[in-house]
């Protein structure tokens, strides 16, 4: 083990200009302006994250403000895991940092040696997090869908990431072979009704451990820009409250499920019993801050990863 003898907040300046460097992908001029530093600063704190080996293919050196921040949002909101990773003031992703960190998670959960049942939502923070996953060989554990792999048009919804997971992970996988969204509460009824995917939502409900994003709602949201929501059904839903989804479910500013029509024709999973799951929601950003804090606030997630300034949003509100 390497002898550090910088001290703890010398380390936590080097983790952050590692992490800005090597996960965020900005130059030491870009990191010097946020860290409100020289040129040369920047260049010796990467030059040190990598002497002190806080650098390996993810970071390895917890900052403690991201640390205090996850800890103050357990007590806060009573959740069973909280990570936070640095925010980079720079970047306008909302993926890059909570991705990783998540893949660091369901690699943790997937390399357990007892069986689990993994459940996995949709969107492009749970596939820009599938995408960083290494080869696993886990083949004890079952990965289910909770949402359909079908989009609008009748081709595969890009963003269903079970099939990602396939390419990675050699586990048992379970695709729901349905819409995200239905045309009517009958069709859906009808078509959960069939043995296959019964025995699909039957597993999602028995998930040990659950990852989901959180979607923002609006015209530029993903439920309008991946076509499965029309833009006056989108404003229909806003005027009545909705402030953000999970898996296709609307909800409105307390977390609550809305009472619409189009909250039947989810066709997706149940989220599963935050009793009995750790269900994780991955995001980050100030387009998804209402979301994020409906969704806590209204436990549809459990535990969450996300960024210092959305934690930090979370603890003011």
């Amino acid at each position: 083990m390497v002898k550090r003898s910088e001290t703890p907040a010398r380390l936590d300046d080097a983790a952050r200009a590692g992490w800005l460097y090597y996960v965020a992908g900005r130059t030491q001029d870009e990191i010097a302006a946020a860290m409100g530093i020289s040129r040369q600063s920047a260049q010796r704190l990467v030059s040190l994250a990598v002497a002190e080996r806080l650098i390996k293919v993810r970071l390895d050196h917890p900052i403690a403000a991201c640390l205090e921040l996850g800890s103050q949002l357990r007590r806060k909101f009573g959740l069973k895991h909280v990570e936070v990773v640095p925010s980079d003031p720079t970047s306008s992703s909302t993926t890059v940092g909570i991705a990783e960190a998540a893949a660091a998670e369901i690699e943790r959960w997937l390399k357990r040696a007892e069986p689990i049942v993994l459940a996995i939502g949709t969107g492009r923070t749970l596939k820009a997090a599938v995408d960083q996953l290494p080869a696993i060989e886990c083949p004890n554990h079952r990965i289910v869908s909770l949402t359909g792999n079908i989009a609008p048009d009748g081709s595969a919804a890009y963003y269903n990431v079970i099939f990602s997971m396939a390419d990675a992970v050699k586990a048992r996988h379970y695709p729901m072979p349905l819409p995200v969204l239905v045309t009517s509460a009958e069709e859906r009824e009808l078509l959960h009704g069939q043995q296959l995917v019964r025995s699909t939502l039957n597993m999602s409900a028995q998930a040990d451990v659950t990852f989901v994003g959180i979607g923002e709602l609006g015209i530029d949201g993903p439920l309008c820009v991946d076509g499965f929501l029309e833009k006056d059904e989108m404003m229909e839903l806003m005027r009545g409250g909705a402030v953000g989804e999970i898996c296709g479910w609307i909800f409105d500013v307390d977390g609550r499920l809305i009472d619409n029509p189009i909250n039947e024709r989810v066709a997706s999973a149940p989220i599963p019993s935050r009793d009995a799951s750790m269900v994780i929601g991955l995001a980050k950003g100030k387009r998804k801050f209402k979301a994020i804090r409906a969704a806590v606030v209204g436990h549809q997630i459990n535990a969450l990863i996300t960024d210092e300034e959305t934690a930090e949003f979370l603890l003011r509100n």
